[in-house]
């Protein structure tokens, strides 16, 4: 038996549907499940320790993995273009939003609860607490960082600052800069080792997962700090992070400015508050 997943997006939609994918695998113990995920995603699948195979997208109806799928998931969206591509694999049974016996969409909900609420629909019990990974196995080029990632996939979540928050932070912060070569030149000249453009995929999950402290905007690298369980501090603009935030832990400190929706409304020094929040209570005894 093949249960097949489609979530053909990102990092952060990747660690996000971490707690259905595991759902999906109490659910089927035993039978293969693929992913259907972009390849460069593959050095974080293994992590997730729910995934069989990784069926990489495009070109998903070409693959021998998916011929005919038992069950198909649909984890991507709400449809009808996702709903129609899994239908050209003839499964014997989907699951997913907006089908004619299946649960409906809500745009107010937060990105992991939407999917296992989705799950529940159809009997499929999944923790949307479940987030973590597992720890990658290469060695972290630094460890004990404070990881100042400046990139997202749109300008607008994109903060301007960093380079004054490099040169802000306490000396104690050893300040590591990351993201992917196009955002190289957003990193040159702050205080810091640059290691953006740099590091595969597997080089900056361990990063990550052996930081001392992560300052992101709203991206992937905020949701991989959730799942090794760093201190983070995750910087908002359009998107509110009732939709798209870290748990509502202290160790993950939110800031968003809901009147202006502009990530640049964020100040050095809010950041930099935020940072000592994260860090305190992360320390703290329990």
């Amino acid at each position: 038996m093949t249960v097949l997943v489609l979530r053909a997006l990102g990092i952060g939609d990747l660690a996000t549907a971490v707690p259905a994918l595991r759902g999906i695998r109490a659910a089927w113990p035993g039978q293969r499940l693929a992913l259907a995920a972009p390849a460069w995603l593959a050095q974080l699948v293994p992590l997730i320790g729910a995934v069989d195979e990784l069926a990489v997208t495009p070109g998903l109806t070409r693959s021998p993995l998916v011929t005919v799928p038992d069950v198909a998931v649909n984890l991507h969206g709400r449809g009808p273009q996702s709903h129609r591509l899994l239908a050209r694999l003839r499964p014997k049974r989907t699951l997913g939003f907006n089908l004619p016996c299946g649960p409906k969409w809500r745009d107010d909900e937060h990105e992991v609860r939407r999917w296992c609420r989705m799950l529940e629909w159809y009997g499929i019990e999944a923790d949307p607490s479940d987030l973590a990974l597992h720890k990658p196995k290469s060695p972290p080029p630094v460890s004990g960082a404070t990881v100042l990632h400046v990139g997202a996939k749109s300008p607008e979540r994109r903060w301007s600052r960093f380079a004054a928050l490099a040169e802000a932070l306490p000396p104690e912060h050893r300040v590591v800069l990351t993201g992917n070569r196009a955002e190289r030149a957003i990193a040159d000249g702050a205080d810091g080792l640059n290691l953006a453009g740099k590091l595969d995929l597997e080089q900056l999950a361990a990063l990550i997962c052996a930081a001392r402290l992560v300052v992101s905007g709203d991206t992937g690298v905020a949701h991989l700090a959730t799942a090794f369980g760093v201190p983070s501090v995750v910087l908002f603009g359009p998107m509110s992070p009732a939709l798209w935030g870290p748990p509502p832990l202290p160790r993950h400190q939110v800031l968003w400015d809901p009147e202006t929706l502009s990530v640049d409304s964020i100040t050095v020094a809010d950041v930099l508050a935020a940072c000592d929040r994260a860090l305190t209570t992360a320390s703290a005894p329990t």
